[in-house]
């Protein structure tokens, strides 16, 4: 092994067994009131949208396709 990647290994051994990438990340799907495209947006990145959201407000985010408006999507059961 060489040296830098054994000081790159030492230097995130800090993580521990805790660290992001081995950590599950629920997904939230939005669907967008234009063109119907839908997007999973991690649910740590809603919960920073949450933040100063009146509790009865919806939750809107830019669609990343058309610059239309999407919402959480509502999934019929099957």
């Amino acid at each position: 092994m060489n040296e830098k990647k054994k000081r790159d290994e030492r230097d995130l051994e800090w993580l521990g067994e805790d660290s992001l990438s081995e950590q599950r990340t629920n997904i939230i799907t939005f669907q967008c009131q234009n063109c119907d495209k839908e997007d999973d947006i991690p649910d740590f990145v809603v919960d920073e949208f949450n933040y100063d959201r009146e509790a009865d407000q919806e939750l809107e985010v830019a669609c990343p396709y058309c610059g239309g408006t999407m919402k959480q999507a509502r999934k019929s059961p099957k």
